[in-house]
């Protein structure tokens, strides 16, 4: 098993209009390999806010069609010995085109306006990890909703092959 690394490196934001989820993130497998979403790390990067409210975030997996558009990210993997990820991966300061099909809600977790929060499995154990097996046009999205407007958040993901 290989790990990799993802992390957009920019301010991501939440929807303009109030408890509307944006699509932020997702992963699909390469033709070769199956891929697992490892863990989740998000911080709220709120400054000067007059309301206290948090960022809640969601994985899922749409079971048709998988989200495309955004940025792409390139996997960088923990070990320079690791051959390159096949799986690939985007990402959106607003919001990536979602899949079809579902979506399956996976695990909810959630940070503050200027706090951490992170998803991983309970256990870490790898039977606990969402998944998908290569060559299936499915994906592993991060959806982000709040009861706020356009608050901001930075996140970064560990992914496996």
């Amino acid at each position: 098993m290989m790990y990799y690394g993802e992390a957009p490196g920019a301010t991501q934001t939440t929807n303009a209009t109030p408890n509307t989820a944006n699509d932020c993130y997702f992963i699909k497998p390469g033709a070769s390999r199956c891929v697992w979403l490892a863990a989740v790390y998000v911080i709220g990067k709120g400054a000067g806010l007059t309301q206290i409210t948090g960022i809640v975030f969601r994985g899922i997996t749409w079971t048709t069609t998988a989200s495309s558009g955004g940025t792409a990210l390139t996997p960088d993997p923990d070990d320079e010995g690791y051959q390159a990820a096949v799986h690939t991966s985007g990402w959106a300061a607003g919001a990536v085109t979602s899949g079809t099909g579902g979506p399956n809600n996976r695990f909810t977790f959630g940070c503050g306006v200027a706090s951490p929060g992170q998803w991983i499995p309970p256990s870490g154990l790898i039977d606990e990890m969402p998944m998908l097996q290569g060559g299936e046009n499915r994906s592993i999205d991060i959806q982000n909703i709040t009861g706020g407007v356009s608050l901001n958040f930075e996140m970064s993901l560990k992914t496996r092959e």
